[in-house]
């Protein structure tokens, strides 16, 4: 039984199959935003997401011999066990909206926003490798510190571990200019390219009740995907006529020094 959404007409039971796949932002193709397929799982559609995290990780590290520094997902991927041993054992960051109905601790407030004991804005300096702690510190031209009262004994500079609280540390903070760039910029496209396989290749069209099925065509459609990504790469860049309209590459420059 199949109990993920009702929608008029349908019965209750059925079976079907969803593909999972990690996808690689080519940040080197700067014409316009290029997703690649690395791992594929084709599952039951009642399967939860958050168990596929781990395996697509284990797969890039055992049989690519590398891992992506930053995964963006969305709120089905959220796990704390797992977030925190994939940032533990590899150095990943996984980075997740909050759930709406989810309780902020100190020293968050919604937003979310890093605040001090007196309720001054935090910003994120960084985090520190050797000692495993995220440091938050004062930066406003202007701020509150001057009328303080505990302004004398304050150190201007907070250290937190990543595991007080896995989502909303974890390796990269969600109060951090890093964070809301990717998760308002990048987050976005990836429905854009799941639909590219469901719209261009006929997938929307299809209701599959066969695993086996299922995997033969979640496999032909990476390869899709992969051949077309190659011949972008491999053409001559050239000037399109509606390139002042065609999303061009997210960078992160400029927001490595937080």
């Amino acid at each position: 039984m199949g109990a993920r959404s009702l929608k008029s007409g349908q019965s209750r039971w059925f079976v079907g199959y969803k593909k999972h796949t990690l996808r690689l932002w080519l940040n080197g193709y700067a014409s316009r935003v290029l997703f690649v397929p690395l791992v594929s799982w084709m599952a039951p559609a009642s399967r939860a997401d958050v168990d596929l995290l781990w395996p697509s990780m284990h797969y890039c590290a055992q049989e690519l011999k590398w891992l992506p520094q930053i995964v963006v997902g969305d709120m089905a991927y959220i796990n704390l066990q797992k977030q925190r041993r994939i940032r533990e054992q590899w150095g990943v960051a996984v980075v997740l909206r909050l759930r709406p109905d989810m309780n902020l601790q100190p020293p968050f407030e919604p937003g979310p926003v890093a605040v001090c004991p007196q309720g001054q804005q935090l910003e994120w300096l960084g985090y520190e490798e050797a000692d495993h702690l995220h440091w938050f510190g004062v930066s406003e031209g202007e701020p509150l510190c001057r009328w303080c009262w505990q302004q004398v004994s304050c150190p201007r500079q907070f250290a937190y571990e990543p595991a007080a609280h896995e989502i909303l540390f974890g390796r990269i903070p969600l109060a951090s200019r890093v964070s809301r760039h990717l998760l308002q910029r990048a987050r976005s496209w990836v429905e854009a390219s799941q639909a590219y396989e469901k719209n261009r290749l006929g997938l929307s069209q299809m209701f599959l009740n066969s695993l086996r099925l299922t995997w033969v065509f979640g496999l032909l459609a990476d390869t899709v995907l992969l051949l077309r990504a190659r011949a972008l790469l491999s053409r001559p860049p050239t000037t399109e006529l509606l390139h002042e309209l065609i999303p061009k590459q997210l960078r992160l420059d400029g927001l490595e020094d937080e």
